[in-house]
């Protein structure tokens, strides 16, 4: 069997790969974020941010709204949910990932329902 030969077969193994990254795991992540975001004994966001959907919000941090437009950059924001202290010392947002209220993959899954809104 030569290369081109089993250029179909790669073909195959690349598309099958991709399916794994649907558009369903990716909703899967927002819909944990979400969960991780409003959890009053988690992420816990709604204690200071308004959020579309939250009950009961804060209002000692900004409005969550337009995340995407204001953090483009997917890296920035999770940085900001990890440690905000260390761009803002100022800041009275926990450091989540620091304290580790929040695992990565938990400020991951937030990061992407965040950029949903």
């Amino acid at each position: 069997m030569n290369a081109l030969s089993r250029t179909p077969v790669l073909f195959l193994l690349l598309a099958i790969a991709a399916g794994l990254a649907s558009p369903a795991r990716a909703q899967s992540a927002v819909t944990d974020g979400r969960k991780l975001a409003f959890d009053r004994g988690k992420g816990n966001c709604l204690t200071c941010h308004v959020i579309a959907g939250g009950d009961l919000p804060g209002t000692i941090g900004p409005e969550l709204k337009d995340i995407k437009a204001r953090y483009p950059d997917r890296n920035e924001l999770a940085a900001i949910i990890f440690d905000e202290t260390k761009r803002n010392p100022q800041t009275m947002m926990p450091p989540f990932g620091r304290n580790r209220i929040l695992t990565e993959q938990e400020i991951s899954a937030i990061v992407d329902f965040l950029q949903t809104l």
